[in-house]
C-alpha cells in the first residue's frame, strides 16, 4: 500500500512539474524574460496579462507562492484605465515564500526579499529587505555575518537529515536542536 502511495506521489510530482514548465513556456512565449539557472520552488504567480513587463535575471530563486504582478487595476472602474509597470529582478536574487512584487519595481542584484514581503519600491543591490511594505533591514554581508556567527557553535545538519532520509531519531534530534533557537541544515 505504501509503495503504491509513493508511486502516485511521484507521478503527481512529475505531472505538476510538467504543468509548471508548460505554463512557464507560455509566459516566455508571451514576453516574460528569464535568465539562466532560475529555480522556481513549487508554485508561483507571474502576471499572465503583462508578463512581457517582467524579467528575472540569472541564478535567482523564486520561492513558493511568490506573486509578480505588473499591473494595478484599482483605477480601472473610476478612471477607465489600469496602471502598469515593469518588474525587474536582477541576478542572484532570492525572493522568499509568499512575497508579492508590484509594478514599477527593480530588485537589485544579490538582494534577498523576506517571506511574505510586499515590495512596492525599488530594492538596491546587496541588501535584505522584508516587511509590508518591504524596507531594507541590512546588507547581505551583515546578514550572512550574523547567521554565520549564530551557526558557529551549533550543529549544522547534513543531507542525511533531509525529509526523505529522516528517521524518528533524526527528527527528534532536529526538534531538540531548534528548541528555543533557530537551527541549520544543508
Amino acid at each position: 500500500m505504501m509503495r503504491a502511495y509513493a508511486e502516485i506521489k511521484k507521478i503527481k510530482r512529475l505531472y505538476d512539474n510538467w504543468k509548471r514548465e508548460k505554463h512557464l513556456r507560455m509566459l516566455v512565449n508571451n514576453g516574460l524574460r528569464l535568465g539562466e539557472n532560475i529555480q522556481f520552488v513549487d508554485s508561483y504567480f507571474i502576471d499572465p496579462s503583462h508578463c512581457f513587463l517582467i524579467s528575472i535575471g540569472n541564478n535567482c530563486t523564486i520561492c513558493p507562492n511568490v506573486r509578480l504582478i505588473a499591473h494595478d487595476a484599482s483605477t480601472k472602474k473610476f478612471l477607465g484605465y489600469t496602471k502598469i509597470g515593469k518588474i525587474i529582478i536582477e541576478d542572484n536574487c532570492f525572493i522568499g515564500d509568499s512575497a508579492l512584487v508590484l509594478p514599477n519595481v527593480t530588485i537589485g542584484p544579490n538582494a534577498i526579499i523576506g517571506a511574505s514581503s510586499v515590495v512596492t519600491k525599488n530594492v538596491p543591490k546587496d541588501v535584505v529587505a522584508a516587511g509590508n511594505p518591504a524596507h531594507i533591514l541590512c546588507t547581505i554581508e551583515e546578514y550572512f555575518e550574523t547567521v554565520q556567527k549564530a551557526a558557529c557553535n551549533r550543529k549544522i545538519f547534513d543531507e542525511t537529515y533531509l525529509i526523505g532520509n529522516l528517521t524518528r531519531d533524526k527528527r527528534n534530534e532536529i526538534i531538540e536542536a531548534v528548541e528555543g533557537s533557530i537551527g541549520y541544515i544543508i
